[in-house]
C-alpha cells in the first residue's frame, strides 16, 4: 500500500481531473446557466450538476485507488464525498461565494471578467481547497511515511 503522502498525491490528482471533466464536460448546459437561479429550477439544476459531479468523482477516485492499491473506507469515502457535493452546492449557488469575497475586500476580483473571471476563479478555490480537505480524509486511513 502506498505511504499516506504518496496516496494523498494520487488521490488529490484523481479528484481534481475528475472535477475537472464533471465541471467542464459532463455538466449539461442547462445545469451550467440554471444552478444558481433563485427557487426550485435553480436548486434541481444545481442538485442534478453536483449528483453527476460527486458520482464522477466516486468513480474516478474509486478506480484510480483500486489500481493503485489504495485501500479507502467506505466510511471515509462517504464523508469525502459529502464534503465535496456540499461545498460544491454551496459555491455553485454563486451567492455564498459572492458574499465571502465581499466580506473580504474581493468584490473587485470577484467582478473581473464576468462571470468567467474573477468569480469563477473564486469559485475554483473554494472546490479546490474542499477538495483537498475531503481528499486529506480519505488519505488517512492509508500508512504514514
Amino acid at each position: 500500500m502506498p505511504s499516506r503522502p504518496a496516496a494523498f498525491a494520487a488521490l488529490y490528482a484523481l479528484s481534481r481531473v475528475s472535477a475537472d471533466v464533471a465541471d467542464h464536460w459532463i455538466q449539461t448546459h442547462r445545469q451550467a446557466v440554471t444552478k444558481a437561479e433563485p427557487g426550485p429550477a435553480g436548486r434541481r439544476a444545481c442538485a442534478a450538476h453536483v449528483a453527476s459531479y460527486v458520482g464522477t468523482q466516486a468513480a474516478a477516485v474509486g478506480a484510480g485507488a483500486w489500481l493503485l492499491g489504495i485501500r479507502i473506507t467506505p466510511g471515509r469515502a462517504a464523508t469525502a464525498l459529502a464534503i465535496s457535493a456540499v461545498t460544491h452546492y454551496v459555491a455553485d449557488r454563486r451567492t455564498p461565494v459572492r458574499r465571502l469575497a465581499e466580506a473580504i475586500g474581493k468584490t473587485g476580483f470577484y467582478e473581473l471578467g464576468g462571470p468567467l473571471g474573477g468569480a469563477y476563479l473564486l469559485d475554483q478555490g473554494v472546490h479546490h481547497a474542499a477538495e483537498a480537505v475531503a481528499v486529506a480524509i480519505l488519505a488517512t486511513g492509508t500508512p504514514r511515511g
